[in-house]
């Protein structure tokens, strides 16, 4: 077997977008396929900081563009409306501002109305993230194929494995090999459990997801993205092209909105856990190590802060978290508008993952506020913890290895400090919300310029 091509990464430059958008406006592209692509034409060139554009609610004026010019349309396809606003909102703003015209189709639940008074197109979506069945997952692929025929985008984004699956095979539906077919962007935010898990249920369904991402991503032109470098060589394992594959980690962090936060340094360590409350999350295991550390005298308690996720198999109840909360060291907190409010509370961030993560946004927000990190090591993980420097990695359902390294950081407030410095600077140097903008604009246009290059 032939070893797996170097990851694709596109490091930054300074933060300016100058001219129409190229791949050479998005960092140094040395050693990276986008480094020989050139902008299509029919890109409305403006310049703009990237600061202004991620927050911009409306596009610059277009500089040198012909009267009546028609914009580049981007479709965004993610499953949950939480989802876009959450992991999604900066790059399509950015896009707006270089001249793209942004519509997004997802399930509508409590975030279409700040998506419309962003000025984004709206297009509700009737699926769900799981139990679709296959006579739902067939509607929900006619109904995506639909979509695409009357929107024409110019350019797909789909969002997470289930659009990458059910918006490729739409768009085959959609176009049949037309040369007005959109060009197509894929990203891969974490294999999720049905990579990651060993249940029999899970071993089964493997094959079969493996055979659709192989129809859905790997015949039609196109940039894959992943945030890790094991879900690239998985991918390469699984059929896609590796020189297809580009690595952009994580969704980015605000850091002019996320500032380190000093350490609370109270007698009662606080550890918080921010997620969904998932088993696969590691929520169980951290309650079980904030109990045999509380059985052992050491005075830490836990925070869950999250939504429980009634879509996802592995869900905790709301009952269940209840009984949890009930308990003297574990508070239960549902979801928290402002994150930065935990961590103000907290003085150690814990994510005891089994999941299939890309770059948890969470464990992102938590280094950017200067917070030590107990993740497992796991991919993705990996990617925020680098042992010993900004965090500490355990064993994944190692509860006795988590409950131990809860207790070193607890009892070492200049090592917490150390730490959190390490995992903010790391955050400065490698996740800015920037860096993702400009190499998924980067991504975007290498896609676009493939398209014209077929019409």
């Amino acid at each position: 077997m032939k070893p797996a091509a170097p990851v694709t990464r596109m490091r930054a430059k300074p933060l300016f977008f100058a001219g129409c958008l190229r791949p050479d406006c998005a960092g140094d592209l040395q050693a990276n396929v986008l480094e020989k692509r050139r902008c299509p034409s029919t890109l409305i060139p403006v310049a703009v900081a990237v600061h202004d554009i991620t927050t911009s609610r409306s596009a610059p004026p277009p500089i040198g563009a012909p009267q009546g010019a028609r914009r580049p349309k981007l479709l965004f396809l993610v499953t949950e409306d939480w989802y876009f606003w959450s992991h999604r909102l900066p790059v399509a703003r950015a896009a707006r501002a270089v001249g793209f015209a942004v519509v997004v189709a997802t399930r509508v639940r409590a975030h279409g109305d700040r998506i419309r008074k962003e000025g984004f197109a709206l297009r509700p979506l009737a699926w769900h993230r799981r139990g679709d069945g296959l006579l739902g997952a067939g509607r929900a692929i006619a109904e995506i194929a639909q979509l695409y025929r009357a929107e024409r985008p110019d350019l797909v984004h789909h969002v997470a494995l289930k659009p990458v699956l059910f918006g490729g095979i739409a768009r085959r539906l959609g176009f049949a090999g037309s040369p007005d077919a959109p060009a197509v962007t894929d990203s891969i935010m974490g294999l999720g459990s049905g990579f990651s898990s060993t249940s029999f249920a899970a071993r089964l369904r493997r094959p079969a997801l493996g055979i659709g991402l192989r129809l859905a991503a790997g015949r039609h032109r196109g940039w894959v993205v992943v945030q890790n470098p094991e879900d690239r060589a998985a991918l390469v394992r699984l059929g896609i092209e590796p020189e297809r594959i580009t690595m952009i980690r994580g969704s980015g962090v605000d850091l002019s909105r996320f500032l380190p936060i000093p350490d609370p340094r109270t007698a009662t360590v606080t550890v918080a856990l921010v997620s969904r409350m998932l088993r696969e999350k590691g929520v169980l295991d951290a309650v079980a190590a904030i109990r045999l550390l509380q059985s052992r005298g050491v005075p830490v308690k836990l925070l869950l802060a999250g939504p429980t996720d009634l879509d996802n198999r592995g869900s905790l109840t709301t009952d269940c978290l209840s009984a949890l909360a009930a308990e003297p060291a574990v508070d239960w907190l549902g979801p928290v508008a402002d994150v930065r409010e935990v961590w103000r509370r907290a003085a150690i961030a814990v994510l005891p993952s089994t999941y299939g993560e890309g770059v948890p946004k969470a464990l992102l927000e938590a280094a950017a506020c200067a917070r030590p990190i107990v993740a497992t090591d796991v991919p993705g993980c990996r990617e925020v913890v680098r042992a010993g420097e900004t965090g500490i990695l355990v064993a994944p359902r190692d509860v006795e290895g988590l409950a131990a390294a809860i207790a070193a950081l607890a009892a070492d407030p200049a090592r917490r400090s150390a730490m959190g410095r390490a995992g903010r600077a790391l955050i400065e140097a490698e996740f800015r919300e920037d860096i993702v903008v400009r190499e998924t604009l980067a991504v975007y246009c290498a896609a676009l310029q493939e398209r014209a290059a077929r019409r």
